[in-house]
């Protein structure tokens, strides 16, 4: 690798990353700037990591506020659910090695969304469980809303 490789993940992300990809085209291993190249990958996994914890998070404030507010009910919250679960069904299309990942993201997911939903809501924190009472599988199921109704999808 030239150090202008290296040089150029510090000053200019495109020209470095098209480099890369150029090198990986054409089988040039010595022109690789491995270390900058693995530190992109793990962000990559993680950036993944991130977008499915918001999502949790997200679906997480709009099931508690519609179980525990329900004279406020509405249809944004409806598709604010929703939303989250396509963006999760999209990541998992593209990771499915993220799917185990739900379950051991949930409580600290759910941590965030009661204080959102308290925040949002005007409720005291205390009325939402100190631990979600939602399995991975209803959070993701497209249908589940806490109580008796279903989503119409």
């Amino acid at each position: 690798m030239s150090a202008n490789t290296s040089n150029l993940y510090d000053t200019d992300y495109g020209l470095w990353l098209a480099s890369q990809i150029d090198s990986l085209k054409s089988h040039q291993w010595d022109d690789l700037d491995i270390d900058n190249l693995i530190e992109e990958l793990e962000g990559l996994n993680r950036s993944n990591e991130h977008a499915l914890e918001s999502y949790l998070v997200v679906i997480l404030t709009h099931l508690l506020k519609w179980e525990y507010q329900p004279e406020a009910r509405s249809r944004s919250w409806q598709g604010s659910i929703l939303n989250g679960r396509k963006r999760i069904a999209r990541l998992f299309k593209q990771q499915p090695s993220l799917k185990p990942r739900v379950a051991e993201l949930v409580p600290e997911a759910y941590t965030d969304a009661t204080e959102i939903a308290t925040l949002e809501t005007g409720l005291p924190a205390d009325v939402f469980p100190t631990e979600c009472s939602y399995s991975a599988d209803q959070i993701l199921d497209f249908r589940f809303l806490p109580g008796d109704e279903e989503l119409p999808y």
